[in-house]
């Protein structure tokens, strides 16, 4: 779209707009899709930026007498903090490092040196005493009551006497509160963009969704299109291509690696295996429908397994869950006809908007609500993303993403280890399949159908508030417990 076509277009679309929706939180969707590093969005992006934040506190409080830092984990966190790299998290976030610009091949340098000098360093140049083997303490007591991902950072004198604390809570995705914000039901992404515009169509559910679409006469991607451009104009086509091309250089990483995935479970690296398998077959024989499932599965395994690594992957909405929406875009690309780079912004705007819906009126943290609110919400999103790129009309869109969120309703958390291996990676498989399978049944309808997106949302919040703690990301029940370690 040329920007007088946009301008022209954003006129149209404030006109349209209640003086009251304005002032509704927009999540964009950079911030649904950030780029960092694996294995967990809630487990290594959130601490590691919770510990960016608290050392910019101490500089901002300007507190005096600072000599030591400490941190403690909570719930999920101490649980399987081991295993999703959390420790590790925080020390590269006290060591001044952020998801999205760390060098993954760099990590275990940072750590060493961080190790061996035993102190890090505040923005504004502050020293303070840390040794990560004893100032990161795993609390295996009741979680923090905020949420059931909790770390406190504490600050002390030389003499050991505290002189302040912090609780943060990693909230899934990437997003991090304090704990006054989290009283204060503050919303995350306002924590992490206080300054935001007003947007021309701020829905916060599917319902208002769909009522923006007909009232203005544009699809669910030209709505999300419209608020990003209030925001970044110009540069907003580039910084969707990056996410593509991010969670494309991911997927190539993780086709092009083999051997066994670090952290003790000896889980083999499968993706490149199979791709040289499904390239032998090519030629020989019409793909038959089980070979284009193969295909998706491998797209999204590759993802995960790099994210099983430590590799830098777009939480899509969460690393956990973060091979489904590129390998369904890679499906589209690769597998669908006339399929373009256009195409690929508008499933990944469409996808966004169903993200923010979901994040917004229930959770997308397996900590929260179990895998439901992680592998099916990416499914949901794929779904819809996949509907819009292929024509579909809103009311198709959203069907398609009711139907993928609807089949994972009741999906539990349960890594074994701790670790995002098993059964995260061929759950991701299973997540892609079932959103290309949901678009395809939402095309070939008309979109009426007899479950509100809305209705499934609120019926997987309430589903993660009855599921016992031991199948949210505890590893403390289901396949964790199941599954002898070898």
């Amino acid at each position: 779209m040329t920007d007088l076509c946009q301008f022209a277009v954003l006129a149209a679309m404030w006109a349209t707009v209640k003086p009251a929706d304005v002032a509704v939180m927009f999540l964009s969707v950079f911030e649904l899709f950030k780029i960092g590093i694996g294995p967990s969005s809630s487990h290594t992006v959130g601490p590691m930026v919770a510990a960016r934040r608290y050392l910019n506190r101490l500089d901002r409080e300007q507190f005096s007498g600072l000599a030591r830092i400490r941190v403690s984990l909570h719930g999920s966190l101490a649980f399987t903090g081991k295993g999703h790299g959390t420790d590790r998290a925080i020390i590269l976030g006290l060591a001044g490092e952020t998801p999205e610009d760390i060098d993954p091949d760099r990590v275990d340098i940072l750590l060493a040196e961080v190790a061996q000098r035993q102190w890090v360093e505040t923005p504004a140049g502050t020293r303070l005493g840390f040794n990560p083997a004893t100032d990161i303490h795993f609390d295996f007591g009741p979680p923090l009551p905020g949420h059931a991902n909790g770390m406190i950072f504490y600050v002390d004198d030389a003499a050991g006497k505290e002189i302040d604390r912090k609780n943060y809570y990693s909230v899934g995705g990437g997003f991090v509160q304090s704990e006054g914000e989290h009283a204060e039901a503050v919303s995350p992404e306002a924590v992490e963009a206080p300054r935001h515009r007003p947007v021309p169509f701020p829905f916060v559910n599917a319902a208002d969704m769909l009522r923006m679409g007909r009232e203005s006469g544009l699809s669910i991607a030209q709505m999300r299109r419209a608020n990003e451009w209030t925001r970044y104009g110009d540069a907003l086509t580039q910084k969707l291509d990056r996410i593509w091309h991010e969670m494309d250089s991911c997927m190539k990483r993780g086709l092009a690696r083999r051997g066994q995935l670090p952290g003790g479970l000896k889980v083999k690296r499968r993706a490149a295996d199979i791709l040289d398998k499904l390239l032998a077959e090519r030629g020989h024989n019409a793909i038959s429908a089980h070979q284009v499932m193969d295909w998706i599965g491998v797209y999204a395994m590759a993802v995960n397994e790099e994210n099983a690594a430590g590799g830098k992957v777009v939480t899509a909405p969460t690393n956990g869950a973060a091979g489904v929406v590129p390998a369904v875009i890679r499906y589209y690309l690769d597998h669908c006809q006339g399929a373009d780079q256009d195409g690929v912004r508008t499933f990944l705007l469409a996808s966004s908007a169903i993200g923010t819906i979901i994040k917004h009126n229930a959770s997308i943290s397996g900590a929260e609500v179990g895998c439901q609110g992680e592998v099916g919400s990416a499914s949901a999103m794929a779904a819809a993303g996949l509907c819009a790129a292929l024509g579909g009309s809103n009311e198709q869109v959203e069907n398609a993403a009711e139907i993928a969120l609807e089949h994972h309703l009741g999906m539990t958390c349960d890594p074994v280890g701790g670790l995002v291996q098993v059964p995260c990676i061929e759950r991701n498989a299973f997540g892609a399949v079932k959103a290309v399978a949901a678009a395809s049944l939402a095309l070939r309808g008309d979109g009426t159908h007899f479950v509100p997106l809305d209705s499934c949302i609120e019926t997987m919040r309430q589903t993660g508030l009855d599921m016992s703690a031991r199948y949210k990301e505890t590893s403390t029940g289901g396949l964790a417990v199941n599954v002898v370690e070898c």
